[in-house]
């Protein structure tokens, strides 16, 4: 049985030799199976193409996609997944964070024949920074409660597929693509592999707390609507507070005859300038879906790679 191990990579030249020797010591522990590793470059600024091709010069179960530019992690997947002929695919990240010791166990899994895929979840956050944790909990409870489909905290891109998964994945055709959220669409029979958190074995993070916070508007974006109706709900809920602050000031001078002396323009322009916000706000959310209709409809290529290892 032929297995394929996809690894994303972006900036990844010091911490693919880890990842390389603890790749070889999983195929070592297998020997019953024959792997594939598929490394993609993502517009590598360092040296990590060299990296990836010295590995395939001297091992011919090392293929590549090197990208032309970085398309982003997302794309790269997508590539792996593509090149992938194995019966059994796993992606995993570059950086250790992901355990390849797991990978054995996922295989056993998957052999019962009870599972579709085997998926890795961090149950600790432990060494990360604080504030990402805590958005991180809220992002995965509001996107839940949001969407139609689960997607269960803590959950790595790290698992096992079984080829018809894989497939299925494929099959879905968005060029801005938002795994979590197609793993769970695509349904099929999934086992948790709990594990705690790994910290980078070489190297530095590439996300920032700004383009977390971008992948998580696109996360939402992409699977579900509820943003939009929010704002519908927003948009009737301040109309009856208007209609009722007019009511008052109505019953006040006509019925208690109160008048203000003194025209109330701070108060005013505060609420001028709420209700202004609360409309750019909402008009906003609009532009997101409208820009993810603008990209789809464009149907450019979800990447383009400049160099690729040759099929056997």
């Amino acid at each position: 049985m032929l297995i394929s191990l996809v690894v994303p990579c972006y900036n990844e030249e010091a911490a693919l030799p880890i990842l390389y020797d603890a790749l070889k010591e999983v195929r070592s522990s297998v020997p019953e199976h024959v792997f594939e590793f598929i490394f993609v470059n993502d517009g590598s600024r360092d040296k990590t193409s060299e990296v990836i091709k010295g590995f395939a010069c001297e091992d011919p179960g090392v293929k590549y996609v090197i990208f032309s530019r970085n398309f982003g992690k997302e794309a790269a997947m997508y590539a792996g997944l593509e090149k992938a002929k194995g019966d059994y695919i796993a992606i995993l990240d570059a950086d250790m964070q992901d355990p390849p010791s797991l990978i054995p166990q996922m295989i056993k899994d998957l052999d019962s024949g009870e599972w579709d895929i085997v998926a890795a979840r961090r149950v600790t956050r432990k060494g990360e920074p604080k504030i990402r944790s805590f958005f991180a909990r809220k992002f995965y409870r509001i996107i839940n409660r949001m969407c139609d489909v689960e997607i269960a905290d803590g959950a790595r891109d790290f698992r096992l597929m079984r080829k018809s998964v894989v497939d299925a994945i494929l099959s879905v055709s968005e060029r801005q693509r938002f795994s979590k959220g197609i793993f769970a669409w695509v349904g099929f029979r999934t086992k948790w592999i709990e594990h705690e958190n790994v910290e980078r074995a070489a190297g530095e993070t590439k996300w920032s707390f700004w383009s977390l916070f971008r992948y998580a508007i696109d996360g939402i974006v992409s699977f579900t609507t509820a943003p939009l109706r929010i704002s519908i709900y927003l948009g009737m809920g301040f109309a009856c507070l208007g209609f009722a602050y007019l009511l008052y000031y109505f019953i006040r001078a006509i019925v208690l005859q109160i008048y203000n002396t003194v025209p109330g323009y701070p108060s005013l322009l505060s609420f001028i300038l709420f209700i202004g916000g609360l409309i750019l706000m909402c008009l906003g959310i609009i532009g997101e879906y409208i820009g993810k209709i603008y990209i789809e409809s464009k149907r450019r290529p979800i990447y383009i790679a400049s160099e690729e290892s040759k099929d056997d």
